[in-house]
């Protein structure tokens, strides 16, 4: 098989063009175009009036060796690579140990699949509810029931991508093709085939809650077991060597060999385990508010003529400023055509995500709009300082929301302006419980509002109209990524305690659903040569 990549054609080509397109560059006879197989289809939006998609095939073609030679110089066009996963050991059938997974997430989903695949038959512990009663709890939050703090956006099965806008796709380094598999398995697992090619592949919830349960089933199908709300409240350590666990039902469950994949939420795990000497470190991480406009504004903006087209979709985007005082603002987890969600996971507590559907159809597009802080000049000292930090600031939003799990909001307008919001735009909010429109200056500390003032109508010369006074702010995002880093070494297990496999988002080693499954996938091989090493 061949690989060329960058074929350009318009957006309205035929059918055929793409065929047409092969052998115009090859500069081949049609009947020698054997085999078309479409690797992954982007677009270039530059020009508004023009736009231009660009694939990647895989072919089958006569004459491959002779046309390699011809095209020797020319980088778009390769042999394929091979892209299939393939397994680093298999379990002994005398196994006397069975691995833990702490955690149900894309990074411990993935983790015990693989292990299980390979024979290791995991246990997989996960603290909140099976996917769809944790749905359940979620929704009930959302429409004013009570917070329950086992049970909601960050913790579950499915982890904190289950309430997002599915985003399938990473700038992580993948030369073994890692993400290859994650995507593999979630069609198996009833995602659309479209995730394997296009450049930005998304779920959305509704269809993820289907896949993470087809997921789980072929985990306890291949001898795994899934326990569900199961938190883990310490760690048995002895001589340097995770030992076990003891879990919230009281039972002490032995393991040498545990995978923590516990999500950048779980508070509570990381004091523990900073308690009990394992090694953390503060990292860096971003705090903002969701902004809201209309998608339509968006699509215009990005796409012109062509906005609305079903190829195209909703129109996201990817803003950055470089401010004067140094620091940077970002947009994080752009969600098109979706909502402001309620994340918190503490009581007292007010923290906004973004979500979208597969459809990506509501009438808003939101992304976080964030500020990068950092351990050494912003929460110096204790290596859980970033946690407090974060907890300061939900609860100043909590208060200012109305002490009801309420979000405050503002207006871009009266943000920029420096003066409280008494009413609406034509941007409506969409976050529920609700929000409360208020000065959003006194939520966050002042060398973030002012590098957030001075981004907005810098990205304004990007998107036009990002700086509509009718565009709403809400906050707070401040679960952008984990505050901490678990670190480890080069067999993937911690720094001091040997058998503790720190991995994905929540212990600083990924960032979103397809990240967190390849540092699963990692994690779980290292598990495998940890215990084949130590039965040889």
């Amino acid at each position: 098989m061949l690989r060329l990549t960058e074929i350009k054609l318009p957006l309205n080509h035929t059918e055929e063009a793409l065929a047409a397109a092969v052998v115009a560059k090859l500069k081949i006879k049609p009947e020698q175009l054997k085999q078309l197989h479409l690797f992954k289809r982007g677009y270039d939006a530059r020009k508004k009036s023009d736009i231009q998609l660009i694939y990647t095939l895989d072919i089958e073609v006569e004459g491959e060796a002779a046309l390699l030679q011809k095209f020797a110089k020319d980088q778009h066009v390769r042999p394929s690579p091979d892209t299939s996963y393939k397994f680093v050991g298999k379990a002994p059938a005398d196994l006397t140990e069975r691995p833990v997974v702490i955690g149900l997430g894309p990074c411990g989903l993935f983790a015990a699949l693989v292990l299980a695949q390979m024979g290791f038959k995991p246990i997989v512990l996960e603290r909140g509810k099976e996917v769809r009663e944790r749905t359940k709890d979620t929704f009930g939050f959302w429409r004013k029931k009570p917070l329950n703090t086992e049970s909601n956006v960050q913790f579950g099965e499915g982890g904190a991508g289950t309430f997002s806008d599915g985003k399938l796709y990473s700038q992580v380094k993948d030369p073994k093709h890692y993400g290859r598999k994650v995507l593999t398995e979630f069609v198996a697992a009833g995602a659309p085939d479209e995730i394997m090619y296009v450049s930005k592949p998304h779920i959305g919830t509704f269809k993820l809650v289907t896949m993470v349960e087809q997921m789980r089933a072929k985990i306890i199908e291949l001898g795994g077991e899934v326990r569900f709300s199961t938190r883990v409240d310490d760690v048995l350590i002895e001589n340097d060597e995770i030992q076990g666990l003891m879990l919230s039902n009281g039972e002490l469950l032995r393991s040498r060999h545990v995978v923590l994949a516990v999500g950048h939420s779980a508070r509570d795990t990381f004091e523990m385990l900073h308690r009990r000497g394992v090694y953390i470190e503060a990292k860096p991480f971003s705090v903002g508010f969701r902004i809201e406009h209309r998608q339509s504004m968006i699509d215009e903006c990005r796409f012109g003529p062509s906005a609305g087209h079903p190829i195209l979709g909703a129109a996201d985007y990817k803003l950055v400023h470089h401010c004067e005082s140094g620091r940077t603002v970002y947009s994080f987890c752009m969600c098109p055509g979706g909502t402001v969600v309620a994340a918190a996971s503490e009581e007292g507590r007010v923290v906004t995500n973004g979500m979208s559907q597969y459809s990506r159809n509501e009438r808003n597009a939101n992304s976080a709009i964030v500020v990068g802080i950092d351990p050494e000049t912003d929460y110096p000292g204790h290596p859980l300082a970033g946690i407090e930090l974060q907890r300061k600031l939900e609860a100043q939003a909590f208060v200012l929301g109305g002490s009801n799990y309420d979000a405050p909001a503002q207006t871009i307008g009266d943000f920029l302006a420096g003066k409280p919001s008494s009413e609406f735009g034509d941007v409506q909010p969409s976050y529920t419980p609700g929000v409360k429109l208020t000065d959003l200056s006194e939520v966050l500390p002042a060398y973030a509002i002012a590098a957030i003032r001075e981004a907005i109508p810098a990205f304004d010369k990007e998107i036009k109209g990002f700086a509509r006074p009718e565009g709403l702010l809400t906050g707070v995002e401040t679960r952008t990524s984990s505050p901490i880093c678990i670190k480890r070494n080069a067999q993937y297990q911690s720094m001091n305690v040997l058998g503790l496999f720190p991995a994905g988002e929540g212990a600083g080693y990924a960032g979103g659903i397809l990240s967190a499954g390849i540092d699963g996938i990692k994690v779980a091989e290292a598990v495998a040569l940890a215990i084949l090493a130590k039965q040889s």
